[in-house]
This record gives structure tokens, C-alpha cells and sequence, in this order.
């Protein structure tokens, strides 16, 4: 079986510095799932969607593949929508308003014949979504999680009995932090493995990602870009990455997860190239391998012995 990914679809309208876009792709099942599909098939995703939710979008997903079967469509309903206001330095953003709409009573329901995934993706939603989520699984071999700073703030103890259940958690520093109470990232990843997950990822925005497991570290430099456009979605878009070539690739050695690292964060540079998905919609498999080599060259050097 495939690769199943959770999370919400949603329609954003996003301002930056450079120009402004309305009703716009977006939510973290879109952005994981896009940029997964280029590295495995099937991919299939579990959301909810209003019937306002534009036909070409769907069209979209299905030309990458991605099964549709758990998309709920609400019929009379309104499709999630967030709005937010990026600063100058792109590392300061307003939200302008968020309206739930069907995702407020979103209840994710597996079919059937998705529950022998073997691989899981939980996107950034509750943390009482995601354990429902699990519990409907049929024992996948790898789960991926993502969460955020308010669901460490208002669900702690429950967002604890989740990543009891994962295997790898993704997150920032500051969430890192928050959640462990420890302001030292290194110790603070330690804190967090011993609460369940064997492998973490802490997410350094401009600087780049750590990834924790089987007692090393591996740090992993953020591309250089000349222009950033658009943010919105690129740390769905490396989960994506990252769980999509795990899958192909049926190698969950540290080895390999560093090449997923770096393969995540290469689809997230094309991510924040256009605004919402359009930057990882209809990559060349050539260009995706050319940035990746050009990820590893960065911090590639000869032994320098003294």
C-alpha cells in the first residue's frame, strides 16, 4: 500500500511584499501531498472541502496522481479559508482571519481500503484528529507527524499521547523549545525523543533543518535564494519531500532519511519561488535532482588534515 496524508485543503489569501493573491490553494494535506507525489505513487489524502472549492484544483491533484476517494466535498458547505500578511523579512506574518468553516467539525474518516497504508503523514491539525486518525490504521510501518505552537499550548497532554504513537516528529526550533521547556535545541531534541518518537526534525526556517536519530545529527543547510515570494506552505512542502522519497526509497536507515532531508528542503525552495502551490506544481523530475545536487555540494568539502 501507498502513502496516506492528513491534514486540512484550504483556500488562502496571502499578501507579501511583492504583489497579493485570493482564494488561493492551500492547507497542509495540498502542499504534503504535491510535493510526495513526485517521488512515489499512490499517494491518497483524507480532507474536507466545501463545493465552492474550485474544480481545477481538483484536477490539479488528480494530474499528480493523488487519489481523491477520502476527500469529502460538503454540499452547501464552505471550504476553510486563512488569510495572512507577510512583513518585509518574510520571518514576521500577520494572520488577517482564519474561518474554519467545514474544517470546524472535520472528522476524518478512513475508507476502507486506505487503512493498510504503510506509511501515514498527519498534517498540522488537532492532535485529537490525528490519534483518531491512527486509531482507524491498520499498524502502518512509518508514521510522520507535524504540529504547531498552539496545539503544544491549548492540547499539550493530548498532542503528548500522539507522538507517543509516531515515529518521526517534525517541528521548529520554537516549538521545540515550547514543547520541551528547554532552551537548548540539542538538549531539548533529547527531551523530546525520550517522549516517543525515534527520529525529529527541528526546522530552522533560513537556516536550515537537524535531523535526530539512532543517537547522531545530521544538519542540513536551507538553499540560498535570491527571492522569496511566497512562505505559505513550505514546511508542508518538505514533509512531503521527506516522507515521499522515505516511501520510494523503502529505506528507513539515518542514511537515507538525511537524503530526505535534503530532498525536502530542495521541493520547499521551489515552494516559496510562486505563490501557493504553483512553485512545485509541474516540476521536471531533472530540475528537482539538479537543486538537490546543488543542496549537496553546499556543504560538501576535501578532508583537511592538520
Amino acid at each position: 500500500m501507498g502513502l496516506l496524508i492528513v491534514g486540512s485543503v484550504a483556500l488562502d489569501t496571502i499578501e507579501t511584499p511583492y504583489d497579493k493573491i485570493d482564494n488561493a490553494l492551500g492547507g497542509s494535506t495540498t502542499y504534503i501531498s504535491v510535493a510526495s507525489s513526485y517521488f512515489t505513487d499512490p499517494v491518497d489524502i483524507i480532507g474536507v472541502v466545501g463545493d465552492d472549492f474550485d474544480e481545477a484544483h481538483i484536477k490539479m491533484l488528480k494530474r499528480h496522481n493523488i487519489g481523491m476517494d477520502g476527500l469529502q466535498i460538503i454540499k452547501g458547505g464552505k471550504t476553510f479559508r486563512w488569510g495572512g500578511r507577510y512583513h518585509e523579512n518574510f520571518n514576521v506574518r500577520d494572520t488577517l482571519f482564519t474561518d474554519l468553516n467545514v474544517f470546524e467539525t472535520f472528522d476524518p474518516k478512513i475508507p476502507e481500503n486506505l487503512r493498510n497504508a504503510e506509511y501515514v503523514v498527519l498534517g498540522n491539525i488537532h492532535p485529537a484528529l490525528q490519534m483518531n486518525v491512527l486509531d482507524q490504521m491498520n499498524d502502518p510501518e512509518f508514521i510522520v507527524c507535524d504540529t504547531m505552537n498552539l496545539w503544544i499550548d491549548i492540547s499539550k497532554n493530548e498532542l503528548l499521547e500522539v507522538i507517543k504513537r509516531v515515529d518521526i516528529l517534525i517541528i521548529n526550533d520554537s516549538e521545540a523549545q515550547m514543547l520541551s521547556g528547554e532552551p537548548n535545541i540539542i538538549k531539548a531534541a533529547k527531551m523530546i525523543q525520550d517522549m516517543g518518537p525515534e527520529y525529529l526534525i527541528i526546522k530552522k526556517g533560513e537556516h536550515g533543518a537537524l535531523l535526530f536519530g539512532d543517537d547522531n545529527i545530521f544538519s542540513a543547510p536551507a538553499f540560498p535564494m535570491f527571492n522569496v515570494f511566497d512562505p505559505t506552505g513550505a514546511g508542508d512542502t518538505f514533509a512531503g519531500g521527506f516522507a515521499g522519497y522515505l516511501h520510494k526509497k523503502k529505506d528507513l536507515s539515518f542514511e537515507s532519511m538525511k537524503q530526505a532531508v535534503i530532498y525536502g528542503s530542495t521541493l520547499a525552495s521551489f515552494c516559496v519561488e510562486k505563490f501557493s502551490t504553483k512553485g512545485i506544481e509541474d516540476l521536471p523530475k531533472e530540475k528537482i535532482y539538479e537543486r538537490f545536487t546543488a543542496f549537496r555540494d553546499l556543504s560538501r568539502f576535501e578532508d583537511g588534515q592538520l
